[in-house]
């Protein structure tokens, strides 16, 4: 059973549709990152010691399921970017933009091959081994040979007039031929090609081409013109495969697209329906839940409202609530779950900022509880104002729902207990709930068919984890730039000449989190970000973890903030709205939520005081 043929969370149309070799690729090292870690964990229980060099194995693994995926994104228009070229009316203008955004891509891209080549080419002068005496660039040529295959991809997908496409094709080789010989010969200074080119790139990024491509251009570009080698992104790049936690990426992304496949949402709405159904709003209050459910595991990507909108917004007209709450509250509860354990935005930030992912968890569990409270009190004054029927209560079918259910309910109490027990990493834990899922759908409920239906999931997962691991790569390029630059020092030192205390620092920081989370994709936000945010929390003594909930409470937030809010545009597309109608019936759900927000922001003793009460030390 599979009911994901709707629009995608990345990228502004197109099916994903890999060829059986990138297919059965993701599905290989899909499975063989879920099983290491698996493995890990039962032979350090039954001998005391784990996998040879399994964890290095697995942060491996990630970036080549990335890069493999990145690769399925470009050829189904799936990378994470602005969807500006759909506001322009179809004809020349449009085609024209595509183009231009088609070229400027695959020169950025061009580059990038040839710099990360370099990169790749200089390491294996190098003596650093895998286990097993296998070399590490050799794991690392993945980068290089992906970005050139998603060079092509972007020269043959460049639009045309005309249906053969060749002239777009020739066009776009034609100007990766020009731009490269003009690069060869250039030097090592940009000199006066600086600005054209930076406005080449900006222009791009606002018609719509990929993030990565706007960030691995600039950066590219300001190293270049400060006479550093461009080689230094892709480094960055290169680099994640030394990040413990990310791994739990693309497993918490696979067992979110194998749950809405296997029909999972079905059983968890029953379920909360037969618990909450009898409660004036007892349904609004259970597409709260099952969406903070979903979300958890999907991270905020837009998964949860394309999954579940066609199963829970009918359930709530046919309830007699108004269309336009329904359609709020689906958009709104679509980013609810954020702070709960195993969000990938916690972990991200805890590896960016530098902050213990444990004590973010604990620190979110208060906070995104309250986020939950304050929209369900909401949901149940419109549940009784609009005479919304309600459920019997049966215990019968309360045991019957949960018995159905079970499964499904038992897999984040699996993941989150062998976490916070200390029993598994955060890796580790991911794949053990990897392999529940997969267990659960394929065997039990029997919903997904191992040959015919799971590597097509494991296709749209690997898509979705391309999009983001790429992105983060050159983000890490980006913010590397902005290190070398200083960037973090000069913006906490006129923070601190033009700001003069804390409640006035958070507050104008909620502000430009709320704008900037509107606009950039969440793991961008993070990357790039949370190394100029952290500084400045330490400058105006705001405690690291409570600093880190209020940035991921705020960039929650900005899902919902108008023009440019990620679930505004998924929730238009999704139930064929018009975007001006979705920011009216959000906007009494961003109200509240910013309420709430500014709760968490002004009471850091809602973080700290759950930190200090499971450390058992006293908090500020």
């Amino acid at each position: 059973m599979i009911d994901l043929e709707h629009p995608s969370p990345v990228g502004d149309g197109g099916g994903v549709k890999p060829n059986p070799v990138e297919m059965w690729v993701t599905v290989a090292l899909t499975l063989a990152m879920v099983l290491l870690p698996v493995l890990e964990v039962i032979f350090r229980a039954v001998r005391g010691e784990g996998v040879p060099g399994g964890s290095k194995y697995v942060q491996h693994l990630m970036v080549w399921l990335g890069f493999v995926g990145a690769v399925i994104a470009t050829g189904g228009h799936k990378h994470l970017g602005l969807s500006t070229s759909t506001f322009i009316n179809e004809g020349w203008r449009r085609t024209a933009a595509q183009i231009y955004t088609s070229v400027v891509s695959a020169v950025t891209c061009l580059v990038l091959t040839w710099a990360s080549y370099g990169v790749v080419k200089a390491n294996s002068q190098g003596a650093d081994l895998l286990a097993g005496g296998i070399p590490v660039w050799w794991s690392e040529l993945i980068v290089p040979i992906s970005l050139g295959l998603i060079t092509l991809r972007f020269i043959w997908h460049t639009p045309d007039s005309r249906k053969d496409g060749w002239r777009g094709r020739a066009a776009s080789l034609g100007v990766c031929v020009a731009v490269g010989l003009l690069l060869w010969f250039s030097g090592d200074h940009a000199g006066h090609l600086f600005w054209p080119l930076m406005i080449a790139i900006l222009i791009a990024f606002l018609l719509g081409a990929p993030v990565f491509v706007g960030m691995a251009g600039a950066a590219m570009l300001l190293f270049w013109n400060d006479g550093s080698p461009i080689a230094s992104v892709p480094q960055e790049t290169l680099r994640l495969a030394e990040k413990d936690a990310l791994p739990a990426i693309p497993l918490l992304t696979m067992i979110g697209f194998v749950l809405a496949a296997g029909g999972a949402s079905a059983r968890i709405v029953r379920a909360y329906k037969s618990l909450f159904g009898w409660m004036p709003g007892g349904l609004a209050l259970m597409v709260i839940g099952v969406c903070a459910l979903f979300t958890t595991f999907t991270g905020g990507s837009g998964v949860t409202i394309l999954a579940l909108g066609g199963l829970l917004y009918p359930a709530l007209i046919k309830d007699k609530y108004p269309e336009g709450f329904s359609l709020g509250l689906v958009t709104a509860s679509g980013s609810l779950g954020l702070l709960f354990p195993p969000s990938l935005p916690v972990i991200l930030y805890g590896v960016i900022a530098g902050v213990s992912t444990n004590a973010l968890f604990l620190g979110g569990l208060v906070p995104g509880v309250l986020l939950l409270i304050v929209v369900g009190v909401y949901a149940v004054r419109v549940g009784i104002v609009s005479k919304a029927p309600k459920q019997k209560f049966e215990v019968r079918e309360v045991a019957r729902a949960l018995w159905a259910a079970k499964f499904d309910l038992g897999l984040p109490v699996v993941v989150v207990v062998v976490f916070v027990m200390g029993w598994a990493t955060i890796v580790e834990a991911a794949a053990l709930g990897a392999a529940y899922a997969l267990v659960t759908e394929l065997a039990v409920f029997r919903e997904v068919h191992p040959w015919k239906e799971l590597p097509k999931v494991m296709a749209m997962s690997a898509t979705l984890v391309g999009a983001v691991i790429i992105l983060m790569g050159m983000a890490l390029g980006f913010t590397n730039y902005l290190v070398d630059a200083q960037v973090g020092e000069a913006l906490t030192d006129w923070a601190q000449l033009h700001i003069h205390s804390q409640w006035v620092f958070l507050l104008a920081l909620n502000g430009m989190l709320l704008v900037l989370g509107s606009v950039f994709e969440i793991y961008a936000a993070i990357i790039v970000l949370a190394p100029l945010v952290a500084p400045l929390g330490v400058a105006f003594h705001v405690e690291p973890v409570h600093l880190g909930v209020v940035f991921l409470a705020n960039l929650e937030l900005g899902f919902l903030f108008p023009p440019m809010g990620l679930n505004l545009f998924l929730s238009a597309s999704r139930f064929g709205k018009p975007l001006p109608y979705l920011y009216k019936q959000a906007l009494p759900f961003l109200l509240i939520l910013a309420a709430g927000v500014l709760v968490i922001t002004y009471v850091p003793a809602m973080t700290t005081g759950m930190v200090a009460l499971f450390s058992g030390t006293p908090h500020p």
